[in-house]
């Protein structure tokens, strides 16, 4: 069973910064892409950031103040957010796509973080 775990969601003030974390646990062989997606009230989800052997791609609404990062041993990826809007704010959902065995993929989502930013 694969787990996502995030942290690092809450209260912000406009122009401030909040880091979110994501941990990965469970029985897999191997981790390929993962991402943080965000979805507002009324919006769809949609991609914020994402890793994938060392590549990153990133939502143009978050280039240059949100970086993702990605700890190979732990299993863990992080969300730097700087310069916060209030248009971030959002639920952050991780996402894992993953090899679990010779025979099996699978796409793993966390439970969500809320991001909030007062203007």
């Amino acid at each position: 069973q694969v787990q996502l775990v995030e942290s690092g969601g809450g209260l912000v003030q406009a122009g401030g910064s909040l880091r979110l974390s994501c941990a990965a646990s469970g029985s897999f062989f191997s981790i390929d892409a993962m991402g943080w997606y965000r979805q507002a009230p009324g919006n769809q989800r949609e991609l914020v950031a994402r890793i994938f052997s060392g590549s990153t791609n990133y939502a143009d609404s978050v280039k240059g103040r949100f970086t993702i990062s990605r700890d190979y041993a732990k299993n863990t990826i992080y969300l730097q957010m700087n310069s916060l809007k209030p248009e971030d704010t959002a639920v952050y959902y991780c996402h894992a796509d993953m090899i679990i065995d010779s025979m099996r993929r699978g796409d793993y989502w966390g439970q969500g973080t809320q991001v909030t930013v007062s203007s």
